[in-house]
């Protein structure tokens, strides 16, 4: 008999419910549906050609075997990546709980307080390690966050320097190659001279808007800066820092010497290397700076009865507000990562900490001086965790490599002949040994190195760099140290929450679908986990087999020749994928080309990655349905033919719709010189019906984390990868460490978030052909029923030509906010209180709400969810009729908190039942909402952004 098939326990309907669906329809059968649905002519001719599926036991067997190729070596190659211990609390409780990985980015705050706590803990972290008092929510890596530093003291220059056209950034020589190489293709888009060069050197001269060093430093050397920063300081120029949050706990942070900015990974708070990927950056300024902060910040607010509460603060900074004039072009970062860290810090508390630093610094003296007793020479003056070994006579590299494989050990090999040891968390008197007994064998030397691990710790810093000031004060940091008692405080925040472990959360353009418990088990798996991304190629075969054939199955999924997986989130590759465009057009000498075009409906990370990538946005409108309007976009494709870059177009489009002139449009954009990027964000309604290549575009990117089946993890970890014509596959990103250029580097991980690849591996593998074609079948499927359902009550803003919606649909709602009063934001709060996360709000047409339903619920939950709008659709025609006042009804004081439902006192005119078990389902398993309405203004006015 034949296995059971993968994507019959991935999709959620059955057949007899999908015949019940198409019939409601008034169709036949499925094609007839995507007939209607799909233009006929950019239907794929030929199936996709892709590996056989597998089942989920055939799979995990097949992930075992390719994993089994890494090789595990002990890591003291550093660079921004450790081995460290996660604490099995934190990894069973977090990062296998679906209720933390599932969850969506917290706009809606009333049912994140949870996942809003755990990153206000985060940025506390920061906050207090680095001595600057505003931190954000994660950033992407270390790389990425220098380029948002730099981007952002940019933005920050004073109004003469602006006048002047000052435009240098100075960036110490000793920064991580990766670190530099992202940097030069972040300001090489906006003509910004960065001089590189030793910080000692510095004039201070005044044409330098800012600077960049690290502390400690890559050679691991801890610098004295605090003269370097007093004559930037004075010659106009603010500072940015680079530095190890581990380290921070014994060194003098960045903020008590002057640093304006410091940044970095928290990768050694407790997560796994993962190949280079995921760990959360972490970004903290001064408060004057808010407004030009990078990132998602957590503030502290209170509900509409006056309790604390938690959300996301000056949101009007964000892409989706603010498109071409937002801080950044930053959506997905790496939450779940950051929530981790912050656990991480909060089990081990202050002292932990410390003794976990200490313990490292010790580990690190005493290799140091054993090393000195057999001829070497440890050059670095102070240091933290990382030796610069210069090597002794008559001992060569090869010797040193040459013993060091022998004993399944990696060291950093400088280009310069010295040899670099990063220690860790890990690194135990056992390990030591076997360390020092490379160098040993090096020189002949037979000497046993016996250490007592209880032995005193030993300490190699002056006083002048030592750490006085305390941190993480607070409770929150000094209560949670048993693994009994940070196992019930990580579920207090877990019912906090709604996730997919709840409910169906249709959330348009976000493609909240399963995550497969089997591709999330082998992410436990110690191949996966403890391999750095510099380690030598044989040793991570597994990895690179795996993600070779990734990229082969996308290019062959987008009808594209060449791959890149670098880019760590859509908005990622969104800026990858326009350097790409920039870098052909300069190959071509037409690199004056400097407009894209982009639809009034795109999605606010379009307009921000084209401004970010050094492009002018130039908006197309939109025609009455929906529909690009093919005038307005040939008139401004001939008005700009000889300045146009590219065009940037969603498809479906984000009105949820495929519209019948795609081909036109890439049409016309070519004939006027330019290229065809098509966002990937709604690619769950192409797989295996088309793509972007048959389409015509010239490149796209793609959202693992939607289509994929990688999990949101309340904002992150995503892979964004772009995938590209052949005219276009030799500017894929490079990496300075690990390939052979370094050209368009635009992630500090040459793979960038590797580890979760094997995720959207394991979904093809197991999918296939067949099973992707259904899931993108049942997406639209699922949405044209809800369209159907719910078409009468509220009414669907726009369909395509057929009468059809693609994968998602706008509901519309402000014709009855014209009859009641009762606004869509009413609507998405009175959801919560029936156990549903809202939909996406007033984007992209205001006072709408968007569903995207997915492939992967069942016909009861999506009946339920449509039961659920059709009482509260009843509820607002009863405040039309006067039945309750606007003032007092079900849906203005919505969500209904249950600290509110158990009160002696009910002063409403409605009765608590009706508030709060609107519906039976409901009454059967009710989620308990934390908090009422959050007052966001209020939030806004009095920052706090950290437990201080």
């Amino acid at each position: 008999m034949e296995m059971e098939k993968f994507y019959t326990r991935h999709i959620g309907t059955n057949e007899a419910d999908r015949k019940k669906m198409l019939e409601s329809l008034g169709v036949s059968s499925m094609d007839e549906l995507i007939d209607q649905t799909i233009p006929s002519d950019i239907r794929l001719e030929h199936p996709l050609s892709l590996p056989a599926p597998l089942s989920e036991q055939e799979y995990a067997e097949e992930i075992g075997s390719i994993a089994a190729k890494n090789q595990l070596f002990a890591s003291y190659i550093g660079m921004g990546w450790y081995d460290t211990i996660t604490p099995a609390v934190i990894y069973r409780n977090v990062f296998e709980n679906p209720v933390w990985y599932t969850s969506y980015t917290p706009y809606q705050a009333e049912i994140s307080q949870g996942r809003l706590e755990a990153l206000l803990n985060f940025q506390t972290v920061v906050s207090e390690l680095t001595a600057l008092p505003l931190a954000n929510c994660s950033l992407l890596d270390e790389a990425t966050a220098a380029g948002e530093a730099a981007s952002m003291m940019h933005a920050l220059r004073s109004r003469e320097q602006v006048k002047a056209n000052v435009s240098k950034l100075f960036v110490d020589e000793n920064i991580f190659p990766q670190t530099l190489a992202v940097l030069h293709t972040r300001m090489d888009c906006h003509d910004i001279e960065i001089v590189v060069g030793d910080y000692k050197q510095f004039d201070g001269g005044e044409n330098f808007f800012g600077a960049i060093i690290q502390y400690p430093n890559s050679n691991g050397s801890i610098e004295d800066y605090r003269g370097f920063v007093e004559k930037a300081h004075g010659a106009g120029c603010k500072v940015a820092v680079a530095t190890d949050l581990m380290a921070l706990t014994l060194l003098t942070p960045p903020g008590e010497w002057g640093a304006d900015i410091a940044f970095g990974s928290t990768q050694r708070f407790g997560i796994p290397m993962f190949f280079g990927g995921p760990s959360a950056a972490f970004f903290a300024t001064r408060d004057e700076y808010k407004r030009s902060m990078p990132g998602r910040i957590i503030g502290i607010s209170k509900d509409v009865n006056g309790r604390q509460a938690l959300r996301m603060a000056l949101q009007t900074r964000e892409q989706h507000i603010k498109r071409d004039k937002a801080t950044s072009n930053v959506c997905t970062a790496q939450a779940l990562l950051a929530t981790m860290a912050s656990f991480y810090a909060i089990y081990h508390g202050p002292e932990g900490l410390k003794s976990i630093a200490r313990r490292i610094h010790s580990h690190a003296v005493q290799v140091a001086r054993e090393l000195e007793g057999m001829g070497f020479k440890q050059v670095n003056g102070q240091y933290f965790d990382t030796l610069k070994i210069e090597l002794a006579p008559k001992v060569s590299v090869q010797d040193i490599r040459d013993n060091a494989e022998a004993r399944s050990i990696n060291l950093r090999y400088f280009p310069t002949g010295e040899i670099g040891i990063s220690i860790d968390e890990t690194t135990n008197c056992q390990r030591m040994q076997e360390l020092l007994g490379v160098f040993a064998m090096a020189v002949g030397s037979s000497k046993a190195f016996l250490f007592e691990c209880a032995e005193p710790q030993q300490a190699a810093l002056c006083e002048e760099l030592v750490r006085k000031t305390d941190f993480l004060q607070h409770e929150t940091f000094n209560r949670y140290h048993t693994e009994t008692e940070l196992m019930r405080y990580i579920k207090r925040l877990e019912r906090k929450d709604i996730s997919l472990a709840h409910s169906m959360i249709s959330l348009g353009s976000c493609t909240m679908k399963l995550n497969s418990a089997s591709s999330m088990l082998p992410l436990g798996l110690a191949a996966l986990q403890r391999v750095h991304p510099y380690a030598p190629v044989e040793q991570a075969a597994g990895y690179l087999q795996f993600i070779d054939e990734l990229e082969s199955m996308l290019a062959e999924i987008t009808g594209f020749a060449g791959v890149s997986l670098q880019p760590n989130s859509g908005a990622a590759g969104e800026f990858t994928g326009l350097i790409i465009i920039r870098s052909y057009l300069e190959s071509i000498e037409q690199g004056h080309r400097k407009i894209v075009l982009i639809p009034a409906s795109a999605h606010g990370t379009n307009p921000a990655s084209a401004v970010q990538a050094g492009f002018t946005p130039v908006t197309v409108a939109c025609d009455e349905r929906g529909n690009v309007d093919m005038d307005d976009l040939a008139r401004k494709a001939q008005e700009h033919a000889h300045d146009l870059a590219g065009y940037m177009i969603t498809y479906p489009s984000t009105h949820g719709i495929f519209e019948a002139d795609i081909r036109e449009m890439c049409r016309i954009i070519h004939e006027n010189g330019g290229q065809v990027y098509m966002d990937g964000a709604n690619m769950n309604a192409q797989v295996g019906l088309t793509n972007p290549g048959t389409i015509g575009a010239d490149l796209c990117h793609l959202n693992l984390h939607k289509t994929f089946a990688i999990p949101h993890g309340g904002g992150g970890p995503g892979v964004g990868p772009v995938c590209v014509a052949q005219h276009l596959v030799p500017f894929l990103p490079g990496h300075p460490v690990a390939f052979e250029s370094d050209k368009n580097t635009v992630a500090a991980a040459p793979y960038g978030n590797a580890g979760v690849q094997q995720i959207t591996y394991a979904y093809i593998r197991m999918m296939g052909v067949e099973g992707l074609t259904k899931a993108t079948e049942n997406a639209i499927l699922n949405a044209n029923y809800l369209a159907q359902r719910l078409q009468d009550s509220y009414g669907i803003v726009y369909r395509g030509a057929n009468g059809r919606v693609g994968h998602e649909l706008i509901l519309e709602c402000r014709q009855l906010k014209a009859v009641s009063g009762i606004t869509e934001s009413d609507i998405a709060k009175r959801l919560m209180d029936y156990g549903f996360h809202a939909p996406t709000l007033s984007f992209p047409v205001h006072g709408t709400l968007m569903i995207e339903p997915t492939e992967c619920e069942s016909l009861a939950e999506l009946d339920r969810f449509v039961e659920a709008l059709q009482q509260i659709h009843e509820e607002i025609l009863e405040v039309s009729r006067g039945e309750y006042t606007l003032e007092d009804n079900v849906l203005v004081n919505a969500p209904h908190p249950e600290y509110v439902a158990v009160a002696d006192e009910w002063n409403h005119a409605y009765p608590r039942s009706k508030a709060i078990y609107p519906l039976p389902f409901v009454a059967a398993n009710k989620f308990w909402i934390n908090v009422g309405r959050i007052d966001d203004a209020y939030g806004d006015r009095h920052l706090v952004s950290c437990l201080c």
